[in-house]
C-alpha cells in the first residue's frame, strides 16, 4: 500500500482526497482546532504557501480523540480554519486515529512496516510522505512546521 491508495473523504464530503496526492510529498497531520497546539495552523499554512508550486501538499485529518478538541461538525472545523487561519490546504473528514475505530490509512502510518510504531499521542502529530507514497519520517506534536530538521527532510523530499 502507499498513501495515496487509501480512500477518505474530504471535510467537504467530496470523494478520494488522497488520489490528488499522487506523485507529491505530502506532510500529513492530525488537527484540531482547540489543542495547544492549533497556532501550528499558521505554519503549515505558510509552508504549504510556499511549496505549493513544487509538487508538496499538507492534508490535514481532523481528530477529536485527544481531550475533545474538534468537537464541530465539519463546517464548523472548515469556518475556524478558514477564519482564524486562512487554511486553503485539504482537510479530511474527521477521523480517529487510534484504538479500534481508527482510519486504516493511520493503522498503516503507525505499523511496524512502516517504521513508524505506536499510536498517535496527541493532535499535530505529522507524518512526512515522499512522492512514492511512502513514510519518510514521524514529528511529534511539540515539532513546529518551521522547524529544521522537518524543513531538511522535506528539502530532501522535495529535490
Amino acid at each position: 500500500m502507499r498513501f495515496h491508495d487509501f480512500e477518505i473523504s474530504a471535510l467537504d464530503g467530496s470523494m478520494n482526497l488522497l488520489a490528488k496526492a499522487e506523485g507529491k510529498v505530502v506532510l500529513a497531520v492530525n488537527v484540531a482546532s482547540q489543542c495547544g497546539f492549533t497556532s501550528q495552523y499558521d505554519g503549515l499554512q505558510a509552508l504549504f504557501e510556499e511549496l505549493n508550486d513544487q509538487e508538496f501538499l499538507i492534508i490535514g485529518f481532523p481528530c477529536n480523540q485527544f481531550g475533545a478538541q474538534e468537537p464541530g461538525s465539519p463546517e464548523e472545523i472548515a469556518d475556524f480554519c478558514r477564519v482564524n487561519y486562512n487554511v486553503t490546504f485539504p482537510l479530511s473528514e474527521k477521523i480517529e486515529v487510534n484504538g479500534t475505530d481508527r482510519h486504516p490509512l493511520y493503522a498503516w502510518l503507525t505499523d511496524d512496516a512502516q517504521g513508524q510504531t505506536g499510536d498517535i499521542r496527541w493532535n499535530f502529530e505529522k507524518f512526512l510522505i515522499g512522492r512514492d507514497g511512502q513514510v519518510i519520517s514521524r514529528y511529534g506534536s511539540r515539532v513546529a512546521p518551521e522547524d529544521a530538521t522537518l524543513l531538511q527532510e522535506l528539502a530532501d523530499a522535495l529535490e
